[in-house]
């Protein structure tokens, strides 16, 4: 599985998992919502379960993914100032480009 995230994301991302209280946590990506040929995405910390596979980003950051879920290889976290602060999960090989 692939995941990308952008150095933007990296960097606010790496603050938190720097931060003390979250000390061996890992970041999760998640599918939270079906609506018929696409998924939204949820993004938390979390810790390894079962059925997660580790991946290992180019900014040095492992990402937690479920490895029965199709829709979590290739997705893509960019995060964006403007018009709103917040992060933005898509996944451009599945077709998924964004919120609607």
């Amino acid at each position: 599985m692939k995941v990308k995230i952008s150095r933007s994301a990296a960097k606010v991302l790496l603050e938190e998992l720097n931060k003390e209280e979250n000390a061996g946590l890992k970041v999760r990506i998640q599918v939270s919502e079906r609506h018929g040929d696409h998924v939204h995405y949820a993004l938390g910390l979390d810790d390894q379960a079962e059925n997660d596979i580790v991946v290992s980003t180019d900014k040095g950051i492992d990402v937690l993914l479920d490895k029965d879920e199709p829709m979590l290889h290739g997705v893509r976290v960019d995060y964006f100032y403007l018009p709103e602060e917040g992060f933005m999960i898509t996944n451009p090989s599945k077709g998924n480009l964004g919120d609607h």
